[in-house]
C-alpha cells in the first residue's frame, strides 16, 4: 500500500484528506490548479492581519528551528517576523478583498472604438504548490462598450490578482473575468509570458523555459483581431 497524508483543513476543524504520495507530487510537478477561484476557506477573514501575523511568525519560526537554524543570531532572530509581514502585507495580500484598486470608470467621450492595448505590465506573484516567486509580464486589451478605464488601473488589478498563492491559468482567468465585470464588456483580452521558479531552481530545474497563458473573449476571438493584439503587444516599443 502506497503511503497517504492527513492533511488538516482549518484550525477549528480537521478532515482527513487522503491522497496517494505520487499524485500530491504530480499535482505539484504538473502545476495543476483545481478551481478558476482562489480555493479560500469560509473563515479566511475571520482573523486580522495582526492576528495572522502572530500566528504566521510562531509557525515560521517552528520551522526555522526544526531546519537546525539559529534564531539568537541577529541575522535570524527578526526573520519569522520579516516572513510574517511578508506574507500578509505584501505578497500575499491579494487574498484579502479590502486590498481590491478601486477602480472608477468614466465615459467614453472621444468614441475611441479601436482597441487599448496595456503591455508589459511587471508581474509578481507565487506558485501555489511550493509557494516560490513567477514572475513576467501580463499584456491586456479591450474595446470600450462605452466605459474606460485609468491605464494604472489595469496595472494595479494585475497586481491584486497576482498577490495570492496562484495558478498561472487561473491567474489569467481571473484577470480577464475582473475587466469583464468592470467594463461591461466581452471585449478582453489577457495574455500572460511568466518563468516558474518552482521549475528552474527544483524538479526539472529548465532555467530557460516559460509558460504563456491566454484569455480571450468577445471580439478577441476573432482570428483577425486576436492577431492585430498579438501584433501590438509584439511591437519593439521601447524608447
Amino acid at each position: 500500500m502506497k503511503p497517504t497524508k492527513t492533511l488538516p483543513n482549518s484550525q477549528h476543524n480537521r478532515i482527513d484528506l487522503v491522497l496517494e504520495e505520487d499524485e500530491v507530487d504530480a499535482i505539484g510537478d504538473e502545476h495543476i490548479s483545481t478551481s478558476v477561484d482562489t480555493p479560500l476557506r469560509a473563515d479566511a477573514f475571520e482573523l486580522s492581519d495582526d492576528a495572522k501575523m502572530a500566528l504566521i511568525e510562531q509557525h515560521f519560526k517552528g520551522i526555522m528551528e526544526t531546519l537546525g537554524l539559529d534564531l539568537t543570531d541577529d541575522s535570524l532572530k527578526g526573520t519569522p517576523k520579516r516572513v510574517a509581514k511578508m506574507y500578509v502585507k505584501e505578497i500575499f495580500s491579494g487574498l484579502n478583498p479590502e486590498n481590491k484598486p478601486d477602480v472608477a470608470l468614466f465615459e467614453n467621450k472621444f468614441k475611441y472604438g479601436h482597441m487599448l492595448v496595456e503591455k508589459n505590465i511587471s508581474l509578481f506573484s507565487n506558485c501555489e504548490h511550493h509557494f516560490v516567486p513567477i514572475y513576467g509580464k501580463a499584456h491586456i486589451a479591450y474595446i470600450s462598450s462605452g466605459k474606460v478605464i485609468g491605464l494604472s488601473k489595469l496595472n494595479r488589478i494585475v497586481q491584486y490578482f497576482a498577490k495570492r498563492p496562484q495558478v498561472q491559468e487561473r491567474l489569467t482567468m481571473q484577470i480577464g473575468r475582473e475587466l469583464q465585470n468592470l467594463l461591461e464588456t466581452d471585449d478582453i483580452a489577457v495574455v500572460i509570458d511568466a518563468r516558474h521558479m518552482c521549475v528552474s531552481t527544483r524538479g526539472i530545474r529548465d532555467t530557460d523555459s516559460a509558460t504563456v497563458t491566454c484569455f480571450y473573449a468577445g471580439k478577441f476571438e476573432n482570428e483577425a483581431t486576436k492577431s492585430e493584439f498579438l501584433k501590438y503587444i509584439n511591437l519593439d516599443t521601447e524608447y
